[in-house]
C-alpha cells in the first residue's frame, strides 16, 4: 500500500483540504447479470477493467456538514497497443465528485468496457494484462491535493514519448456510466450529475 500525503490547499476562505491516496489498482470485473421482465437473456458476461483508489478527504477547520462538497479526480491509463510492440494508448478521464464524506475512506474509480478493451487489446480476456500504467490527480477547488501512480514516477502522464499516443476513442467511464452505477454504492465516492443545457 502505498500513500501519497498531500500539501494542504488554502483557498481564499481559509480553509484547508488534505487528501490522502493510496496507489491505484486495478482489475477485471465481469459484466454484471440481471434478471428483468421475467425473461431472461442468454449470455456469456465479458470482463470490464475495473480502476480505482482509496481516498481520505481532511478539511479544517472541519465544516458542519461533514463533507468536501466537490473534488475531481483526473485518470491517466497507459494501455498496450496490440499492433506495435513497445507502445502504448493513454486513456484520460476527469470524474468529478460531489459530497465526499470527510475523515473517512471513500473509493474512486473508472472503467472500460468490454467494446473499448477488444478496440484497444484485439481481445476479450484479460484487459489487466494489457495495463502498462495507471496514475491520477486530485484537484479540489482546481488546486492538485494529492496524485499517485502503479509504478513509474508521478506525472508520467505529462511527458511526450514517442511510445504513447492518446486516444480519444477509447473512454474511460465513470461508475455512473456503467452496468455497476448502484452496485457498492456507499463505498465510492458520488459522480456529479451531467448538466444538460
Amino acid at each position: 500500500m502505498i500513500l501519497t500525503a498531500a500539501a494542504l490547499v488554502l483557498p481564499a476562505f481559509g480553509q484547508a483540504t488534505k487528501v490522502e491516496a493510496e496507489a491505484p489498482s486495478f482489475d477485471d470485473l465481469p459484466s454484471p447479470q440481471f434478471s428483468g421482465g421475467g425473461k431472461d437473456k442468454s449470455f456469456r458476461p465479458k470482463d470490464w477493467l475495473e480502476i480505482e483508489t482509496k481516498l481520505k478527504v481532511e478539511q479544517r477547520p472541519e465544516p458542519a456538514s461533514k463533507t468536501c462538497e466537490r473534488l475531481t479526480v483526473k485518470w491517466y491509463v497507459a494501455i498496450k497497443n496490440p499492433e506495435k510492440s513497445g507502445t502504448y494508448y493513454l486513456l484520460t478521464r476527469t470524474v468529478e465528485h460531489v459530497n465526499v464524506p470527510l475523515s473517512e475512506d471513500v473509493w474512486c474509480s473508472v472503467y472500460l468496457s468490454p467494446a473499448s478493451i477488444r478496440r484497444v487489446t484485439g481481445s476479450n480476456s484479460s484487459p489487466k494484462s494489457s495495463v502498462e500504467l495507471v496514475g491520477f490527480e486530485v484537484l479540489v477547488n482546481g488546486e492538485k491535493v494529492a496524485e499517485s501512480t502503479n509504478k513509474s514516477k508521478t506525472g508520467w502522464w505529462n511527458t511526450s514519448s514517442d511510445k504513447i499516443s492518446r486516444s480519444d476513442t477509447v473512454p474511460l467511464l465513470s461508475k455512473d456510466e456503467t452496468p455497476f452505477a448502484q452496485m457498492w454504492w456507499d463505498r465510492y465516492a458520488e459522480v456529479a450529475p451531467r448538466r444538460s443545457n
